[in-house]
């Protein structure tokens, strides 16, 4: 039974299959081992590397015992008393250890800010990841984008919410409603829908927030109804699922808008500033980040670095538990100025006399205190965990920043003292250098926040386009 088995195997293999194909079983096997091989290999090579990396950055910790010292005589570094309940695991309580703590401090002075962790000291010190290719590509969004949004008219009873706003946007969430506008009044606005690369559902989630008839509540209802319509109305939506459109919001709530069209969310690329990794609601490879900007007329000054006499400053409302654990560290500190509450002298002079400033998360991951920051040619601190930071896919924000992580709020101080004349002059001259990203102007202008946002939809846009009948007309 057996030999006859085999020999009906044998007999199948000889006659049923082509040559071609018997060939292919008797290079699989050896494609398999080739194939394991060269993955071993390169598991090998990234762990030399990372390995190697280490032992460089080990090294040029030994090379620096003063700062190394410095940094381990401080005293009396308290542990903080609370725990973040976005970060995980990594809460402050998660490395009660001073000795550990001060460790990260010395690492993060030597190997975040310039590279040395990834072994790319070159790059952390250019404002922008690549110059000549973002140029490049800025220069033909300006010229071929194409945006058609959806036409509401003036009776329209929610036209408060979807039309651009008749007067000049302020505030902390005017970011919203500044897009809005100066889409409106822009050269990538289209009537035809087959030329857009992308569609526009301008609802005002700031709008609706304050609108009675709607409400915080009711947006996610709004939304819905939205949608259906447009689909009813407009063939745009079905040909992708809508994601081939987007919307705006600067307001946190934003991210409730789509909570019963989940499949739409899932698609639409949502333009938010409340940007972070953590909820599942942001998908940063399909939405982007835009910066939340309290609009300020005028130029912005520039202040020498000499007449910046304060170390650091913050000034806000206790609405977190990284803003209570800066206040418990640093409330009574003689260099870094951290204030809960409004201040009696303007906010300008602190920007202006400080050399870093502080954004902390509040409610939320975002603040107007970046672009505040940048105005002022102040140098930015980042205390924000799993915040995606506003054209980061375009801007080195090491190069510009200081970001920390909220573990690190005892060492502040140390960090911010471990960063030479010359590397804070660089950090400057970098952060004056990109906050024409992170202004609005009326009418806009090249490469401000709006042109900024405008390129970050570019790249998200589909490269696959369904045209329409060119019968078809749209009211």
């Amino acid at each position: 039974m057996g030999k006859q088995s085999s020999s009906l195997v044998y007999q199948i293999f000889q006659h049923r299959f082509p040559a071609t194909f018997k060939g292919f079983f008797y290079f699989l096997p050896i494609s398999l081992a080739l194939t394991t091989l060269l993955l071993i290999f390169i598991y090998i090579s990234t762990t030399a590397k990372v390995t190697k990396t280490l032992s460089q950055t080990t090294l040029y910790l030994q090379t620096f015992p003063s700062l190394i010292n410095n940094i381990d005589q401080t005293s009396n570094l308290p542990i903080l008393p609370f725990e973040d309940n976005e970060d995980d695991n990594d809460n402050l309580l998660a490395d009660p250890s001073r000795t550990a703590r001060l460790s990260r401090a010395s690492q993060w002075l030597l190997g975040n800010i310039f590279g040395l962790i990834d072994g790319n000291d070159t790059n952390n010190k250019e404002a922008y990841h690549d110059g000549d290719i973002f140029l490049q590509d800025y220069k033909q969004m300006n010229k071929s984008l194409k945006i058609y949004v959806y036409p509401h008219s003036k009776d329209d009873p929610f036209a408060n919410v979807l039309l651009p706003p008749d007067t000049d946007c302020k505030g902390n969430y005017a970011s919203e409603l500044m897009f809005k506008k100066a889409l409106m009044e822009s050269h990538f606005v289209t009537k035809d829908p087959n030329e857009a690369h992308l569609f526009y559902m301008p609802f005002s989630i700031s709008s609706m927030r304050s609108d009675p008839r709607i409400d915080v509540h009711g947006i996610p209802d709004f939304v819905q109804n939205y949608i259906s319509n447009i689909t009813l109305k407009y063939p745009f939506w079905n040909r992708t699922g809508g994601a081939d459109h987007f919307y705006v919001a600067c307001h946190s709530i934003g991210k409730i808008a789509f909570e019963k069209a989940f499949v739409a969310r899932l698609n639409v690329i949502q333009l938010v500033c409340s940007s972070t990794y953590f909820p599942s609601s942001y998908l940063p490879h399909k939405d982007a980040s835009m910066p939340q900007v309290w609009p300020r007329g005028g130029d912005p000054p520039n202040l020498l670095t000499s007449q910046r006499k304060r170390l650091a400053f913050f000034a806000g409302a206790v609405n977190s538990p990284v803003r209570i654990a800066l206040l418990n560290v640093w409330e009574n500190d003689t260099e870094i100025f951290a204030h809960f509450g409004r201040l009696n002298t303007p906010y300008s002079e602190q920007f202006l006399g400080s050399k870093f400033c502080i954004h902390v998360k509040g409610f939320e991951v975002n603040t107007a205190r970046v672009a505040d920051a940048l105005f002022y040619g102040c140098v930015p601190i980042i205390l924000a965990n799993h915040y995606d930071l506003p054209f980061s896919d375009i801007l080195n924000w090491k190069s510009f920043s200081v970001v920390v992580h909220h573990i690190d709020i005892p060492v502040l101080k140390k960090i911010l003292q471990g960063i030479s004349n010359e590397e804070f002059a660089m950090l400057q001259s970098n952060a004056l250098r990109v906050r024409k990203h992170f202004q609005w102007h009326t009418p806009p202008i090249d490469f401000d926040a709006f042109h900024m946002s405008m390129y970050e939809l570019w790249k998200r846009r589909s490269v696959v386009r369904v045209r329409l009948a060119t019968s078809m007309e749209f009211i």
